[in-house]
């Protein structure tokens, strides 16, 4: 029931670039529609930007958290350009396109024409190193192998496997998709992390053949940063977008440091207790938090099953940064990523300095170091001092390297990917078709639903303001 004054209040729990684009979009629509919002964003953290923060040191840009977007995914490059921010979008080094997989400890450079890890183009992929001539073939046998789309969800590494071979699974895209998830292929929902390969078998009959038009189709759509870079981010950092979003909802309140402790039915809409007390009344809520902390919130209202079924992993982030004189290497590419199997602690490393040009001056060397995924946890939380030896001791086994770091940047990104189980958009449709009957006005969005990249948060939270103010 709407209030006299018809004033819709709004609170947002989470502020993220989900929290915030939710915000952000939330306003931009009651503009649009000529309503009036009473917006207010709750977080625990002293300051906004979730994972996102970028650090301005000696003249080095250095990622804390994520450090670039994919660009052929456009809500973040609409939201770059909604802020007035497009011109500060930046691409990686045109001459360090080169990305190597670590293969039996030496780098290997990735064929040519390798989609998310699917070969496009046949003949660099038939002279590719990395895999031996069984394995090439089996995955080229995809061409001929009738389509056997599963009636339901399956696991992303089992239609790898399935269509292309186990050697392509564990070898090529198992490195490169699992680190955006840092997880086990063989536990992750293909329809929830790559349903554009299941698309493929259904229309094409082949994952090779739809990749490849795929790739033609994405290629003549794409705008003209993304057809030049395969990755985008701001030339002073991903906090610039965060800056960009404060400056947009200068209006609109905030409590900063202070955790929403639970959501209470009231006679008319909600209200959010905080946990000093405080409560703020609410029409809507949006909840953009970890899975884990929107099940402190949400079950004693309803069941939730389904979030609560979602585990996290944590992962850490070792930068280091070198005097170019003492380094003594030269990179012909961005970096590369590390097979289980390799038995290291660093799951990929990127060239930073050689990736971005605007992240390091001219004469020095960064180097980002990832480390943990679903199955390794303890390598995470070692000690400060032991991670940095467990990755130099990796740097020097993959690349030689040998130079005495002028400083070294750890962070712990603590249950900060989520694992979208095998179901996981029949459960989380199950979840929304529920909170929409028992809980109206109460959105769950964010990096546990639809995608955990940024593009994919923007677009989550912009659908979350059009749903609130359908």
């Amino acid at each position: 029931m709407r209030r006299t004054e018809a004033i819709d209040r709004i609170v947002i729990i989470g502020g993220g670039i989900s929290g915030l684009s939710s915000a952000f979009y939330l306003q931009r629509e009651a503009e649009r529609q000529g309503r009036t919002l009473q917006l207010t964003i709750v977080d625990g953290a002293p300051a906004l930007g979730g994972k996102i923060h970028t650090l301005q040191r000696d003249g080095f840009v250095i990622e804390k958290g994520p450090d670039s977007f994919l660009a052929r995914k456009q809500a973040m490059i609409d939201l770059a350009r909604e802020l007035g921010l497009e011109d500060e979008l930046t691409a990686t080094n045109p001459a360090a396109k080169k990305t190597y997989i670590l293969h039996n400890r030496k780098l290997h450079a990735m064929p040519p024409g390798l989609v998310l890890g699917i070969p496009t183009e046949i003949k660099p992929f038939v002279g590719t190193s990395l895999l031996s001539w069984g394995g090439k073939l089996r995955a080229l046998l995809d061409l001929v192998l009738p389509a056997r789309p599963a009636e339901g969800d399956e696991s992303l590494g089992g239609f790898i496997e399935r269509r292309v071979g186990t050697q392509i699974m564990r070898r090529i895209a198992e490195p490169l998709l699992a680190g955006i998830y840092a997880g086990d292929l063989k536990k992750l929902s293909l329809k929830a992390t790559f349903p554009q390969f299941g698309e493929s078998e259904c229309k094409y009959g082949s994952l090779i053949r739809g990749m490849m038009a795929s790739r033609k189709a994405t290629a003549a759509a794409a705008s003209a940063k993304a057809r030049n870079s395969t990755f985008l981010t701001f030339k002073g950092g991903l906090s610039t977008v965060v800056r960009g979003l404060e400056e947009a909802l200068s209006s609109v309140e905030r409590r900063l440091g202070l955790q929403a402790a639970a959501i209470v039915k009231e006679a008319e809409g909600y209200s959010v207790v905080l946990e000093d007390g405080e409560r703020l009344s609410a029409d809507r809520i949006v909840v953009t938090t970890q899975a884990f902390a929107a099940v402190k919130l949400l079950a004693p209202l309803t069941d939730v099953k389904e979030l609560e079924a979602i585990r996290y992993v944590s992962v850490a982030n070792v930068v280091m940064a070198f005097d170019r004189e003492t380094f003594g290497i030269d990179f012909d590419g961005s970096g590369f990523v590390v097979p289980r199997s390799e038995g290291l602690h660093i799951t990929a490393c990127t060239w930073t300095s050689s990736k971005w040009l605007h992240a390091s001056p001219r004469d020095k060397v960064l180097l980002r170091c990832y480390v943990g995924h679903s199955e390794d946890q303890e390598s995470v939380r070692l000690p400060d001092e032991q991670l940095i030896a467990a990755v130099r001791k990796d740097i020097h086994t993959t690349m030689g390297i040998t130079a005495e770091p002028m400083f070294t940047e750890i962070t712990r990104l603590d249950h900060s990917m989520p694992q979208y189980p095998v179901g996981h958009i029949q459960s989380m449709n199950a979840l929304r078709s529920r909170l929409e009957r028992e809980l109206p006005g109460v959105w769950v969005t964010g990096a546990a639903f639809d995608g955990v990249g940024l593009p994919d948060c923007v677009r989550q939270g912009k659908e979350a303001a059009e749903r609130l103010l359908r």
